[in-house]
């Protein structure tokens, strides 16, 4: 595991005491009501607060005196718990300590945590709700999270917004991370008013997105987010320990996603680049596979926060929400549906691009076959060899220098032939570096980390079985229903997705492909990707088969100029 300089871990403890977040004080022009009381459809009281344009200020005039749309959001994070309040200013949530943000980032103290800052919805003409999830902050109730009946819930808080007489009807969901899940479950209730969506970055299969990616079982910020979800709310289960307890994909997993085909809105999906081990791979399945006849994806690979919070993210945001929730004619049904962010570098993009579907029309699938000589090339070798990595603290490096400069847009996948020595099962890990002049490119990754590779992905090799439905000749899906194990001496045919990107390469540069086991990175918060941890093997090895009757490709996305 490469380790940060000094240089990166002085710039982090720095991050930590004084991270680059900027609270203003609560707005004035604002209407603020507090805990107001929602009763759902059983019986039970959720509560919200609504904060809404004050009579004559900026976006009541905006809105020509009469009733605004409603920006809304509901979460399990306690809608009360705001920047404290201390001498100096205001205290950010204690995450932005812990993951750092490349970018400053900016919000009122009415913000809580990867919400919607009302400050500045409220300005531009906005309602803006906060919801309390059943079990969770000042609601009633025992929730369960990641439920239909979270949708349920939603769907009543939304038609209760749509219906207010300051409300013109049109409500739109807004929010990061749980703020963008529960908004699938909500759309797929298909509620009324509900007018217009904003997933920004979210998973919407729990299994093969978060907690078993590749059924490779996630167990560092899982099982953190777990206790302190479960230290916050009144749960029905212990999300966590229920996850440990079902290695394959089953029908208690199956309950906790949300019905995409039944989500018809239009819909405004933030597709990161940078987010791989939490929402990246979901995201872009929210795209393909919702029945919104008016979809777009809009794709980044900055730090999570300060992209949302950011001048061009929050145009982009309202612009959508004014064209669907206000009748706004902005041109915004003219918009391409798919933004590419390109990087050629961690820094910021090197272009963007706008394209009519994803991946973008004009990528060529190029294999590149893996020789005994460690090095990638477009054509395979003839003669059968073979080579292995101790599963412990070993692993098998492959090179391809670009000859012509060109861009990378898409998912990648790995196709190879494996045996296993010494176990049944083991984890592979499959990850591509870029380096230029001799030294590895660092982009953005999750948990604020900003040394992550290019792309990686997982595979639990005893889960064989793709599923036919979901996979397409771009990215496989497995089933994750079954475990088969090897046998001694078996060779099997395996496939594993490593997550899309879109990067560009320049002449001379060189792509390096590492098999693996154990995860690429230490966890901690100075040297490593705290809290990221998965599911390792430590017995045996795994023999990769080259050669002749042999597969063993990397299939990378080439995209036309």
């Amino acid at each position: 595991m490469k380790l940060a300089s000094p240089r990166t871990v002085a710039r982090r403890l720095h991050g930590m005491a004084r991270p680059p977040i900027t609270i203003t004080p609560p707005p004035t022009g604002v209407i603020a009501e507090w805990n107001i009381p929602i009763t759902a459809r059983d019986g039970i009281v959720l509560r919200a607060n609504v904060f809404r344009p004050a009579l004559g200020s900026p976006g009541d005039l905006l809105r020509g005196g009469g009733p605004v749309p409603v920006i809304m959001c509901a979460h399990p994070y306690d809608k009360d718990a705001l920047p404290r309040k201390v001498p100096w200013g205001y205290l950010p949530s204690p995450q932005y300590r812990v993951f750092h943000q490349p970018e400053p980032i900016t919000f009122s103290a009415w913000t809580g945590w990867e919400g919607p800052d009302p400050a500045h919805w409220v300005a531009l003409g906005y309602a803006v709700m906060v919801c309390d999830l059943r079990g969770f902050g000042t609601s009633e109730g025992i929730g369960t999270m990641l439920s239909k009946q979270e949708g349920e819930d939603y769907h009543d808080l939304i038609e209760w917004a749509g219906t207010q007489p300051w409300s013109n009807g049109k409500v739109g969901l807004l929010g990061v991370s749980y703020l963008a899940l529960s908004q699938y479950r909500a759309a797929a209730e298909q509620p009324p008013h509900l007018a217009a969506i904003c997933p920004w970055e979210g998973f919407t299969d729990v299994y093969r997105d978060f907690a078993k990616p590749g059924g490779v079982r996630e167990h560092g910020f899982f099982a953190m987010w777990g206790k302190i979800t479960n230290r916050s709310g009144r749960t029905t289960e212990d999300l966590y320990a229920q996850a440990q307890s079902r290695p394959e994909l089953d029908d208690w997993w199956k309950s906790r996603m949300p019905e995409l085909s039944r989500i018809n809105v239009p819909m405004l999906v933030c597709g990161s680049f940078s987010d791989h081990l939490l929402h990246t791979r979901g995201s872009f399945e929210a795209f393909r596979r919702v029945s919104s006849k008016q979809k777009w994806i809009w794709t980044h690979r900055g730090g999570k926060w300060c992209v949302f919070y950011g001048d061009e993210a929050q145009a982009t945001q309202l612009r959508f929400f004014e064209h669907f929730l206000a009748g706004a004619d902005n041109g915004w049904d003219q918009v391409p549906p798919v933004r590419i962010a390109i990087h050629e570098t961690g820094d910021a993009p090197a272009e963007i691009r706008m394209a009519a579907e994803w991946p973008p029309p004009g990528v060529t699938w190029v294999s590149l076959h893996l020789g005994s000589d460690g090095q990638l090339t477009e054509n395979p070798s003839t003669s059968d060899t073979s080579m292995a990595f101790v599963n412990s603290n070993g692993s098998l490096k492959f090179r391809w220098q670009v000859q012509t400069a060109c861009d990378l847009i898409g998912p990648m996948t790995f196709n190879a032939d494996v045996s296993l020595e010494g176990t049944t099962d083991a984890t592979l890990l499959a990850a591509v570096r870029l380096i230029r002049d001799g030294i590895e490119v660092p982009f953005e990754g999750s948990y604020g980390f900003g040394r992550d590779v290019v792309t990686h992905g997982w595979h639990r090799l005893a889960h064989r079985e793709l599923d036919s439905e979901l996979s397409t000749p771009w990215q496989p899906v497995h089933t994750h229903a079954k475990a088969e194990p090897f046998r001694p001496g078996e060779v099997v045919p395996i496939t594993v997705a490593l997550l899309p990107s879109a990067t560009r390469l320049l002449a001379g540069d060189v792509l390096e492909l590492e098999l693996r086991s154990q995860w690429l990175f230490a966890m901690n918060p100075f040297t490593g990707q705290l809290p990221a941890r998965y599911a390792t093997s430590s017995t045996g090895s795994t023999r990769l088969h080259l050669g002749g009757l042999h597969l063993a490709e990397l299939r990378i996305p080439v995209a036309g100029g």
